[in-house]
């Protein structure tokens, strides 16, 4: 099925002390450009997401987006033995000093001790980064899930969009197809008026090339191939749109190719009629044309 390009999903998850937040979106895009934004304290998660939504996608450029969190209490408080060494050895310095004036003072407590600066320190916790990109590499399965499933729920959209404009181009086809044969009676008609007038005030000897120009005329004002490649491209659509993506690409030129065959058959027309449906032919292209950028 076609998918757009055109998606968002998110989701949070937790581990331990850890809690994060993905987020995932995407606009058009002639290619794949992956823009994320990832802790860059986790080796690898970087290079194994892009390797994982590569994988997944073909077109658009996508941004991912991963925030993380962690408890404040994921760091132990602990004692700095050295720190604690250091205010026993003072405290033995300063009791000293105040025996040998004679002086007496009130014992210290425990409580004492661990409200010197730098005896209780919050302990740093060694994380297993191997094991959290793990945790994350299987969390952010389901969120490309979700972001894939939007992409062909939009997608599903845009194969109706894009049917119904292959269909009316083929309406409007036959319709030029149909009125080929008044078209051919009404330019003889306008021919033989003017080759008279012409032929009227022409010598002799000029109504043999007079007559070839006007023949000429007829042949370049044919609009029969263009009518057949038109048919041809409502095929090829079709055919497309059935495939499904990626074949963003492939209908972008087919497009081009639609607009090309209209803009030739309103340059040859020379018919009211047909020109009116040559012009409603490319008010279609168009319309279509800009739905496509949408298709991965």
């Amino acid at each position: 099925m076609l998918r757009s390009m055109t998606a968002f999903a998110s989701a949070q998850g937790a581990d331990g002390a850890f809690s994060w937040s993905w987020e995932v979106r995407s606009v058009n895009g002639k290619g794949l450009d992956l823009r994320l934004r990832v802790p860059d304290w986790i080796p690898g998660l970087e290079q194994a997401l892009k390797e994982k939504f590569s994988a997944a996608l073909d077109r658009g450029n996508v941004t991912l987006s991963l925030k993380m969190s962690r408890e404040d209490g994921a760091g132990r408080l602990g004692v700095n033995a050295q720190m604690l060494e250091d205010a026993l050895t003072a405290l033995e310095a300063v009791e000293a000093a105040a025996m040998a004036k004679g002086l007496s003072l009130a014992p210290a407590t425990a409580a004492d001790l661990l409200s010197v600066r730098g005896v209780m320190e919050a302990g740093s916790v060694e994380e297993d980064t191997d094991a959290l990109r793990a945790v994350l590499m299987r969390d952010v399965a389901p969120v490309l899930e979700a972001f894939v499933a939007m992409r062909s729920g939009e997608g599903a959209h845009l194969a109706e969009v894009l049917t119904a404009h292959v269909e009316e181009i083929e309406r409007l086809t036959q319709a030029a197809s149909q009125i080929l044969e008044t078209r051919r009676d009404d330019m003889e008609a306008a021919f033989r008026e003017a080759l008279t007038r012409v032929m009227d005030g022409a010598g002799a000897s000029d109504s043999a090339r007079i007559a070839q120009e006007v023949a000429l005329l007829a042949v370049k004002a044919d609009v029969t191939e263009e009518i057949d490649r038109l048919r041809a491209h409502v095929a090829a659509a079709r055919d497309l749109i059935a495939e499904g993506s990626p074949v963003g690409r492939k209908l972008d030129f087919l497009a081009q190719e639609f607009n090309r065959e209209a803009n030739t058959l309103c340059s040859k027309s020379q018919h009211t009629e047909l020109t009116q449906i040559g012009l409603a032919l490319k008010t279609v292209i168009d319309q279509m044309r800009e739905q496509v950028q949408n298709v991965e």
